[in-house]
């Protein structure tokens, strides 16, 4: 039995899982029997949870106790899954019903949507299932919700001795508003190639570096913002972690991922074009920035920016990607597994910001990476909070069609130019503690 201090934290988590359960069944949309397989769905991610921590060697007492941010985690998810946001309503979910009408799989040879195949293949799946898409949607999101919050502790055992401190970056990951909200809310997938390039970080780290590039490359197959922290795989490369050989394993798996899409008789055209159309696809609305804590943030939100504008923030971004790995390199001998996680770090977070034609959800990666960082070493706490903040505000602009603050300044909107001082503020910190960690007291004598 758990220790008797330890009791009303096992009983409120089980409470809110029942309230999840509960939940489910008042859901809006399906039939009763729909709605009994939604909660059963959340109850069978609990225990996901649950057996990962237990895989992880985590003791029944910690399991239990462990049931608190578990079930409150689901709780908030449920309470969101009813909500559908014009992307759900205006792509989503004409994009399974176009694989409900067509024959699903069969379907993937036709020209459906803007996301890559691998996400493809799971709006096919939903189309044979009995469940509302916007449920199955969501909670595929939640599923890799779950995932990301298991390689977020992977990585934060990598970093610290401490026992408390996995579990911590487990249930804050779990927790995170930017979390709940992109997956269980918005119906983004940014958990799904967030968490398949944690696991990535963390198969380098243990120096396994086939693993490493199969979820890099599963990854970036999922989203095209992956690349943002690609570049650190370079490093590990220079520095002699990685074999060059080794690297063709990452087009390798890429091309695989497309191979069921492929042999249904999709043109390979189509799968390699993708990206190149979403990036122009930006490029061509009325907009440097989407609501996104960019350094474009500092602009009006319709301004129209001179031509060389977006071009000099593109050799910026990239001058800040070389740098990173300029100091890598010069530093290998003092690059540990802190060193490389900050250095992802800054990569995810300062190239978006630097970039133009960025989106709020941009920074995703960049803000989970930190938050591991703040569970084991505290003093990144604030530069955590902060980077949280300016990607909230962002979501609210999008999820509420409002800013946090409607004044502005010379056509600047305050909420927007808070945001990207906050992410400025992060990247600093971030960048200063990668220095710090690659250039210790010693090495200066």
């Amino acid at each position: 039995m758990p220790h008797f201090r330890s009791k009303p934290l096992v009983l409120t988590g089980a409470g809110f899982l029942l309230l999840t359960f509960l939940k489910s069944l008042g859901l809006s949309q399906g039939s009763p029997t729909a709605r009994v397989a939604v909660g059963l769905c959340f109850l069978a991610l609990a225990g996901l949870s649950l057996a990962l921590l237990y895989r992880a060697g985590y003791k029944r007492d910690q399991l239990l106790i462990m049931l608190l941010p578990i079930g409150l985690s689901l709780f908030l998810r449920a309470l969101l899954l009813d909500h559908a946001t014009l992307d759900y309503q205006n792509f989503l979910s004409h994009w399974v019903a176009h694989f409900r009408e067509n024959g699903g799989f069969s379907a993937l040879k036709d020209p459906v949507g803007n996301y890559n195949v691998p996400y493809l293949y799971m709006l096919a799946f939903l189309s044979y299932l009995p469940i509302p898409d916007l449920y199955g949607i969501k909670l595929f999101s939640i599923l890799f919700d779950v995932l990301l919050a298991w390689g977020g502790m992977r990585l934060a055992r990598r970093l610290s001795e401490k026992s408390f401190q996995p579990l911590l970056t487990f249930s804050s990951l779990l927790l995170l508003p930017t979390v709940i909200l992109n997956g269980a809310c918005w119906g983004q997938c940014d958990s799904v190639w967030s968490s398949l390039c944690l696991l990535a970080l963390v198969y380098a780290l243990e120096k396994r570096p086939i693993p490493s590039l199969t979820f890099l490359a599963l990854a970036f197959s999922f989203k095209l913002q992956a690349i943002f922290i690609i570049p650190l795989w370079c490093a590990l490369w220079l520095a002699g972690r990685i074999k060059f050989h080794q690297l063709f394993v990452f087009p390798g798996v890429f091309l695989l991922s497309a191979l069921p899409a492929l042999l249904s008789g999709k043109p390979m055209g189509d799968v390699l074009s993708v990206y190149i159309d979403q990036a122009g696809d930006s490029v061509s609305w009325n907009t440097i920035n989407y609501n996104s804590p960019s350094v474009f943030a500092l602009l009006p939100y319709h301004a129209e920016p001179t031509p060389w504008l977006p071009k000099l923030a593109i050799a910026f971004a990239f001058l800040f990607m070389l740098g990173i790995l300029s100091l890598l390199f010069f530093r290998r001998r003092f690059a540990e597994d802190v060193s490389l996680v900050l250095a992802g770090t800054a990569l995810s977070l300062g190239i978006p910001f630097l970039l133009p034609y960025m989106h709020e959800r941009y920074f995703f990666l960049g803000g989970i990476l930190l938050t591991v960082l703040a569970c084991c070493l505290p003093s990144l706490t604030p530069a955590a909070v902060g980077a949280e903040l300016a990607s909230l505000g962002g979501y609210h602009a999008y999820l509420m069609k409002r800013y946090v603050m409607v004044l502005s300044l010379f056509g600047i909107m305050w909420t927007q130019l808070v945001e990207g001082l906050f992410m400025l503020a992060a990247i600093v910190i971030t960048v200063t503690t990668l220095y710090r960690s690659l250039y210790p007291k010693q090495a200066l004598l």
